[in-house]
């Protein structure tokens, strides 16, 4: 039996575009075991994966080296033999753990100075392979192998008692058809559509019988509180209140996702909800939704994507120029597709 330790990234959605990799594994080493070194939170949802034999808790807190505790960490890990470790950031403290313990195929991208800890180092063709899952879907194959094409997206699955219990713990109800907003985003605000625009959205929705839940992390329950603000004292502000499973199982009761360019937008593309992805400072050629299910919106401004954190320019047109009209206009072309209509709206 083949043992194969996956170095695991360090955030929700590229931890759902690893998913793809990690079957691919499975297939070419069907008695293979994979398990995975990831961030605590992490845990929750790689036990969804069926691919995933155990999860390793990764101590190191996101960013710090500490290369005497990685040492003394791969040391204990000798002991596990495995035979191959497959490290999916990019990152030289990410490559130390498989060096320390001794694992003997170290597979994965050149990356920052990391020569000598990976015996299996790739160069990556960012032109061959231009999406992130793409590019850890390539580290499951032989160093000359191609990836299978179309690669499978990734796929969550929620129980009917999973849910059930998430709405109970909750206090919610379903008496509403629901479209859930996902209105933060971990990396930063120039990823982030104005909260003035979602409340725009939520109040045209909640005038044609529509609930609109909220949901993120504690970080976003400030500019979800301006969202309620905005005229939507009606609205569920659920950001903060959930666990990674919550949210998933939260998700999956949706009629309709909005959300901007996040760990929770992947999420609802794994579970095939039907989804509107506003896309501003990052690229939706690199990590988009995968989902037949979700409709991209982007204006491709000269200036975009910059991937920074807060726009350089100050202007923020890529999301500002993204209107409430047009995402109304492109809600109810989708709503229309998956043949629930949005209703008459009521007369005060």
């Amino acid at each position: 039996m083949k043992k194969i330790l996956v170095i695991g990234p360090s955030w929700v959605g590229d931890t759902m575009l690893m998913q793809p990799m990690l079957l691919r594994l499975k297939r070419r080493h069907p008695e293979s075991r994979i398990d995975v070194l990831a961030p605590p939170w992490a845990a929750s949802l790689l036990h969804a994966m069926p691919e995933v034999h155990e999860v390793i808790t990764n101590p190191f807190p996101h960013g710090a080296l500490q290369p005497g505790a990685r040492y003394r960490f791969g040391k204990k890990l000798r002991g596990e033999q495995y035979d191959q470790a497959i490290v999916l950031p990019n990152s030289l403290k990410s490559a130390l753990v498989p060096f320390f313990a001794h694992i003997p195929v170290r597979t994965g991208f050149v990356g920052e100075m990391r020569y000598g800890l990976l015996n299996d180092a790739r160069k990556l063709s960012k032109t061959t392979l231009p999406l992130m899952v793409e590019r850890f879907a390539q580290l499951a194959e032989d160093a000359q192998g191609e990836i299978p094409r179309p690669l499978a997206n990734p796929r969550l699955e929620v129980s009917e008692d999973r849910r059930h219990a998430t709405l109970q713990k909750l206090g919610l109800l379903l008496d509403k058809p629901v479209v859930v907003f996902c209105p933060g985003a971990e990396y930063g605000p120039a990823k982030r559509w104005p909260a003035t625009y979602f409340a725009e959205v939520a109040q045209r929705l909640q005038r044609q019988g529509y609930a609109v839940w909220l949901i993120g992390s504690a970080k976003d329950k400030e500019v979800s509180d301006k969202i309620i603000s905005l005229g939507n004292p009606q609205c569920l502000n659920l950001c903060g209140k959930t666990d990674l499973t919550d949210a998933i199982a939260l998700l999956s009761c949706a009629q309709m996702v909005i959300s901007n360019d996040s760990g929770l937008m992947h999420l609802a593309a794994a579970l095939d909800r039907p989804m509107l992805a506003l896309f501003g400072s990052s690229s939706p050629l690199f990590t988009p939704p995968l989902s037949s299910h979700a409709k991209i919106l982007y204006l491709h401004l000269e200036c975009s994507p910059c991937f920074k954190r807060e726009c350089p320019l100050g202007h923020f047109n890529c999301m500002r120029q993204l209107t409430p009209a047009m995402i109304w206009e492109k809600l109810q072309q989708t709503i229309s597709e998956h043949k629930q209509p949005l209703t008459t709206e009521h007369t005060e």
